[in-house]
């Protein structure tokens, strides 16, 4: 089976698949287009003539039409590779660059498409063009893989056949051997406003102010860092929150490992690979309102919960808000052992159901079987 992969090929997110995709027995001849370069682990993976780098730099907010030019490229050159499968992530740009090469250059190729969380719960409320880009490369797509439930749903609404739901998990766990501090939280998610960084500044006030032993530990960059620090000062909490940039993955992994809490309040999101990263270190999470986040801390009635889901108000503001949150976070560590209990089902969780390689070997699998449809 002939797989190429259309996508950024410097997110570490589209490497990650790759590692996985090379890993398949019985083996997948695996090729990769990326609309930017290459990340050097490629290398590894792929030797450089099964690669074909389009150097553009696409923006975030959409509007790329430097993308859209090199589609004459790529079409040629997917021409020349004959695939039997197009793996496009990212459905309103990678997707659609997918079904417009098929189209145009007369490719035999089937798509799967994989949604990564704002290209199917943002981008199509952003416009009828954008929506309908999207339901285009859904109803083009032979399988598409979400990673939530409420995801896969929301695909379906908009045209897909079929769609398989797993978390983009981890590719192994942690080792977890350090002393967990019963108050430091630690937040690592983008410094932008789709992920509420200053929500997570103004709940850990909240329980700061109750807290005296509270720390908290801001890790990534972003557009809005300096407001935030500027924030921070203001509030006297300079001592107590630490912004420590982007971090590599053994620093980062340090950091998860002595921190009990776990902050994630972003106003859109799918199953994040963070919020997985945290509770494979045994990390409670305090996460936003959001359906993915709820299938992750699976919270029907009366279950037992390893984390809290926070409402908007919850832990906001003064007074009953604030000791709103304290208690709940009273409740689910009553004692030191009741925590670690927590921690360590967060961590038997993901060992059980967020695992990537295992969720990647039924996708291909699936793939050979609509092949021999």
């Amino acid at each position: 089976m002939r797989l190429v992969l259309i996508g950024d090929g410097e997110s570490p997110h589209l490497l990650k698949w790759a590692r996985a995709l090379a890993q398949q027995k019985p083996a997948i001849e695996l090729w990769a287009a990326s609309t930017r370069g290459f990340a050097p682990e490629f290398s590894f993976l792929l030797p450089e003539d099964r690669r074909l780098a389009l150097n553009t730099r696409p923006a975030q907010g959409g509007g790329n039409m430097a993308v859209l030019a090199q589609l004459p490229r790529l079409g040629a050159w997917l021409k020349r590779v004959q695939p039997d499968w197009l793996h496009a992530h990212y459905l309103t740009s990678h997707g659609t660059l997918a079904w417009a090469a098929k189209r145009g250059w007369g490719l035999r190729a089937r798509i799967a498409s994989s949604a990564w969380g704002s290209d199917i719960l943002v981008a199509p409320q952003q416009g009828w063009a954008y929506r309908w880009l999207t339901q285009k490369v859904l109803r083009e797509s032979s399988l598409c893989s979400s990673d939530s439930a409420h995801m896969s749903e929301r695909m379906r609404e908009l045209g897909a056949a079929e769609v398989m739901t797993f978390p983009f998990g981890l590719e192994s766990l942690p080792k977890q051997n350090a002393r967990k501090n019963p108050w430091q939280f630690f937040a690592n998610r983008g410094l932008e406003p789709i992920y509420q960084p200053q929500r997570v500044i103004d709940v850990f006030r909240g329980i700061a102010a109750r807290q005296p032993e509270a720390r908290l530990i801001v890790a990534n960059d972003g557009s809005l860092r300096a407001e935030l620090e500027a924030a921070v000062a203001r509030a006297g909490l300079a001592e107590r929150v630490q912004f420590v940039g982007r971090l590599d993955p053994s620093t980062q992994g340090r950091y998860y490992a002595q921190s009990r809490w776990y902050l994630s309040l972003p106003r859109s999101d799918s199953a994040s690979v963070s919020v997985l990263e945290a509770m494979a270190h045994e990390c409670l999470p305090l996460l936003s309102d959001l359906p993915a986040n709820h299938e992750l801390l699976r919270l029907p009635p009366g279950a037992p919960r390893h984390g809290l889901i926070l409402p908007e108000d919850m832990g906001m503001g003064e007074g009953g808000a604030q000791d709103a949150l304290l208690a709940a976070m009273q409740d689910l560590t009553p004692t030191p052992e009741a925590a670690a209990a927590a921690g360590a089902a967060n961590r038997a969780w993901v060992a059980e159901h967020a695992m990537f390689g295992p969720a990647v070997q039924r996708f291909v699998q699936r793939l050979r079987e609509i092949q021999q449809e």
